[in-house]
């Protein structure tokens, strides 16, 4: 990463020791494509625009023709490396769909030509869904990618954040695009990407989602850490603002008579305490295997850590002269995929480390410190799990003293 001090946690990491005790790094599986780094969108609390790391100023506009290719190179090389069965390809931005059909088409054109018969290659584009319309879904159902859109919640809770530069609200277009999406093309539709605000009722946010029927919910803690906290969480606070929202959210999903949508972060949780592997950074200790690239062919580990400090994305590698492989090695790879042996010491002595994981790493920042801290968002994290096992532990007793 881009920190000039060396002594912050994860610089500190040598991974070339790490092998020689054992550790094996584990292949990127997703690669996050920044096909274009500009917004049709102002959203109040967007980490790539409004965040301490302001390097978008400095990107082209758009991914070259010439980097789409050379990254699809990239990916078929670390397919054939690894003998990957599968990858995953998310076209991101900024806003992906301001890229322009054409360049899309080529970016997941050319990476399955590259790759041919080794893996499999799924794509999905994360859209804030203004431009969304019938045209991008009839190319996205001819190349088979899946859309995301975000989304959150009813009218007044999405304008509060998600707005035009003139100050107008997106709801409107984004929840005709949605009903497009729905009506037309539903086998598209991969699911809602919702940013929690605290002043939105949660019952009502999640219902307000589920009128689109999407196949799946994410929702998402605002992104802050310990030196610059998310909005209404006070850092050693033992109060638990988002676990009382989420909560309310959970025992409304829970207890539906149906199952009417999957909502990931607690999929995952129940996952985990049944003894599952999670798939999300959010939680668990499954080793981080996603790789970002930017409009001009620069790699990084996590693009969320632009919230923490300027250059914090940064690992000075490019696809047009580094292999995936030396992504691999850098100390930020390591400490997203050694597992428990990368929590701080608090998280390594808490009974839930397994299930919680330490959290998202981009909320674990302290200036001074590095990321070698448990999530800011430490006590709502705890707060939830524990609820969702106590709700989870009582209905299979329940169901075990129904059997026969």
């Amino acid at each position: 990463m881009g920190c000039a001090d060396r002594t912050e946690w994860p610089e500190t990491l040598d991974p070339a020791a790490l092998r020689a005790e054992g550790w094996v790094p584990t292949p990127f599986r997703e690669f996050v494509l920044k096909v274009n780094s500009r917004c049709d969108l102002s959203c109040a609390y967007c980490y790539v625009y409004e965040m301490a790391d302001q390097s978008w100023r400095d990107q082209p506009i758009r991914m070259s023709a010439a980097t789409a290719t050379r990254t699809a190179a990239r990916i078929a090389e670390h397919v054939r490396a690894h003998d990957l069965p599968s990858v995953e390809l998310i076209l991101h931005g900024g806003e992906p769909l301001l890229a322009g059909p054409e360049l899309i088409s080529h970016i997941v054109t050319a990476t399955r030509e590259a790759v041919g018969r080794s893996a499999r290659v799924g794509a999905r584009v994360q859209t804030n869904g203004v431009r969304l319309d019938a045209g991008h879904l009839r190319m996205f159902a001819e190349l088979d990618i899946a859309v995301a859109v975000s989304l959150d919640g009813d009218g007044n809770a999405h304008d509060r954040h998600r707005k035009f530069a003139d100050g107008r609200g997106s709801f409107a277009a984004v929840s005709k695009s949605l009903r497009l999406l729905r009506d037309s093309f539903p086998h598209l539709f991969s699911g809602l990407l919702c940013t929690m605000d605290l002043r939105n009722d949660p019952v009502t946010t999640y219902e307000a989602l589920l009128e689109f029927d999407p196949p799946r919910i994410d929702f998402l803690l605002p992104l802050g850490n310990w030196s610059f906290p998310p909005p209404g969480r006070s850092p050693g606070s033992a109060a638990t603002p988002y676990a009382d929202w989420l909560i309310a959210a959970f025992d409304r999903w829970y207890a539906a008579p149906r199952m009417e949508t999957d909502v990931r972060l607690f999929s995952e949780i129940i996952q985990l305490l049944l003894g599952g592997r999670s798939t999300s950074e959010a939680v668990g200790l499954a080793p981080v295997a996603v790789l970002v690239i930017d409009t001009d062919g620069t790699m990084e580990l996590s693009d969320t850590v632009r919230s923490s400090y300027p250059g914090a994305a940064s690992s000075g590698l490019r696809v047009d002269t580094h292999t995936f492989d030396d992504a691999l090695l850098l100390p930020e790879a390591a400490a997203r995929q050694l597992g428990e042996p990368a929590l701080a010491a608090e998280c390594r002595a808490c009974e839930m480390r397994s299930v919680c994981g330490g959290g998202q790493f981009a909320h674990r920042y302290r200036a001074g410190h590095g990321f070698a801290n448990p999530s800011v968002y430490c006590p709502d994290l705890l707060r939830l799990i524990r609820h969702i096992r106590r709700v989870v532990a009582a209905d299979l007793a329940a169901q075990l003293e129904r059997l026969p």
